[in-house]
């Protein structure tokens, strides 16, 4: 039996949209305004807290070696995002189709969300430019946008919502949990986080009230077809996440500052040691999140959570 999860009516629904068209135009920043600033990036400067990069397995390397993993990690953190946020705009600006002679409230908030999304792409291409100018040669981010775009767009609307309900709401845990409390990161990497989760802020109300929207127009064979391309889609995101793992542990050992060899052994535990970084970021500190568990559970029934998470439990 599904579980009940009270839909907004529609007047409640068009006073949420209104407060995120309030805040949007409340917060507006511009990148080169706001954000860079004519900053570059330090040849040391640590980009990510500790508590994202989890390299404590590796005390075998030096400082210096867990400080260039940490760029590494940060550097992939932000090609992440604006990896994600190619599907997430087009997927907003799709289902604001359905306002287009509705709602014109939610369909400014929607548009406002698009043109928000792409600006964060245009930011995150920019801090990529950034970091190579103070990192070695052959860094490789190795998902392709559109291809990515394309597989997740190819799956339901229900699905991709969740999928983009979890990851706006992990970009607010990320910053107010973690990157903001940390006084050693880069003040360039936390101005680009911290202007990000501003916008986000907003979306992440927005894509509950299209995911639930969404939710009551589907029959209990939609939904549950619906949570199986969650599950692909969450399996998707470990793919791209086994791949990147590996270029950046290359590119790591093709680089690493002290001269000294690694043994196999060692190698080895900074791959599983990225992975299990990358598995926490991108999925496991998602899924673990309170709202998107409420959201999520109220939702589907349990048979149903019960098969997300015997698939989460397999990505360790």
């Amino acid at each position: 039996m599904q579980a009940a999860q009270a839909v907004p009516s529609p007047a409640t629904s068009t006073i949420r949209y209104a407060r995120c068209i309030e805040n949007s135009k409340r917060i507006r920043w511009d990148i080169d305004r706001d954000v860079i600033r004519q900053r570059e990036f330090g040849a040391a400067d640590k980009f990510l807290p500790d508590g994202l990069t989890r390299l404590e397995p590796l005390d075998f390397l030096s400082p210096g070696e867990r400080r260039f993993l940490n760029r590494i990690q940060g550097r992939t953190y932000a090609n992440m995002f604006g990896l994600l946020e190619r599907f997430v705009g087009a997927k907003m600006l799709e289902v604001s189709r359905e306002h287009w002679l509705g709602d014109q409230v939610a369909l400014e908030a929607l548009v406002r969300f698009t043109d928000e999304e792409l600006k964060h792409q245009e930011l995150f291409r920019r801090i990529e430019v950034l970091a190579s100018h103070c990192m070695p040669a052959g860094y490789l981010f190795v998902p392709e946008p559109n291809t990515v775009a394309q597989f997740v767009l190819g799956k339901s609307t229900w699905a991709v919502l969740a999928l983009t309900c979890d990851i706006e709401l992990v970009t607010q845990v990320h910053y107010r949990e973690s990157i903001a409390a940390d006084a050693e990161i880069s003040a360039l990497f936390k101005d680009v986080f911290l202007f990000h989760w501003k916008e986000e802020s907003q979306h992440a109300v927005l894509d509950e009230l299209e995911w639930q929207r969404e939710d009551a127009k589907l029959t209990p064979e939609e939904r549950d077809a619906a949570v199986d391309d969650l599950i692909a889609l969450v399996a998707g995101v470990d793919a791209l996440l086994q791949l990147q793992a590996e270029a950046d542990s290359a590119y790591f050992m093709a680089n690493k500052p002290q001269a000294g060899v690694l043994d196999a052994g060692e190698v080895e535990t900074i791959r599983k040691t990225m992975l299990a970084a990358y598995r926490w970021q991108y999925i496991h500190s998602g899924a673990g999140q309170a709202r998107f568990g409420e959201l999520l559970t109220g939702l589907i029934t349990p048979a149903q959570g019960q098969r997300i998470q015997d698939a989460l439990a397999g990505l360790q």
